[in-house]
């Protein structure tokens, strides 16, 4: 009986240990793909917008299917969203003047701020703003997805030059494998996306389109 007993604390006193040995970031949601949705807000997608972007309105069914195909995955679902103090005191150097001589844009509060319809996040998705084009740039992007795990990013939004560009380079820099939706993404001008993409290919970032992101992940 005592051998029992005996063998008995031994095993409850293993179980604690290892209950205690557990660290509470094992607990955190995980992902291996993130998808980031960059600057899908009406100042940059709809033609009322302060710096609409030609390409990104017909963008929106695509990037639904790809949200779509990710939930369907266990993807999780990031937005990027660009968010500027209303005096522009933020923002990036050429383009103070939208706020100092006109009403800026994305500014929190306002309809130019706001994820367009038919994109808007559900409960556990995340917003993260940032101020630059690149998600990274001083925002907790990467920590986030460090936490959960996050090996690869698939990226949609608007518009190649700029964030999307901005953002792959980082992604890439901090070794995600960085992968550009094509037919998800938009610029002004097909010619525009097309340098982009030909660049970025260049770079070793993957460019390819939303059939393709189903067949390979």
């Amino acid at each position: 009986m005592k051998k029992v007993v005996l063998m008995m604390v031994c095993l409850m006193s293993v179980v604690f240990a290892l209950a205690q040995s557990k660290y509470p970031t094992a607990d955190v949601e995980k992902h291996d793909v993130a998808i980031l949705v960059i600057d899908m807000q009406n100042d940059f997608v709809d033609p009322r917008g302060v710096l609409c972007v030609a390409g990104a309105k017909a963008t929106i069914p695509t990037i639904q299917d790809l949200i779509k195909y990710g939930r369907e995955k266990n993807w999780k679902i990031v937005y990027l969203i660009r968010e500027h103090h209303r005096s522009g005191v933020d923002v990036d150097a050429p383009r103070i003047p939208l706020f100092t001589k006109g009403k800026g844009y994305c500014v929190p509060g306002t309809w130019g701020g706001d994820i367009v319809d038919g994109l808007k996040p559900e409960k556990n998705d995340l917003i993260i703003p940032k101020t630059r084009n690149s998600g990274f740039f001083g925002t907790q992007l990467d920590l986030v997805l460090r936490r959960m795990g996050v090996k690869t990013v698939i990226l949609a939004g608007t518009q190649y030059p700029n964030c999307v560009r901005g953002t792959a380079n980082d992604a890439m820099s901090y070794d995600y494998e960085t992968v550009i939706c094509t037919d998800a993404c938009s610029a002004k001008t097909p010619e525009v996306a097309a340098s982009n993409i030909f660049d970025m290919k260049n770079m070793g970032i993957k460019c390819i389109s939303l059939d393709k992101v189903r067949k390979e992940y």
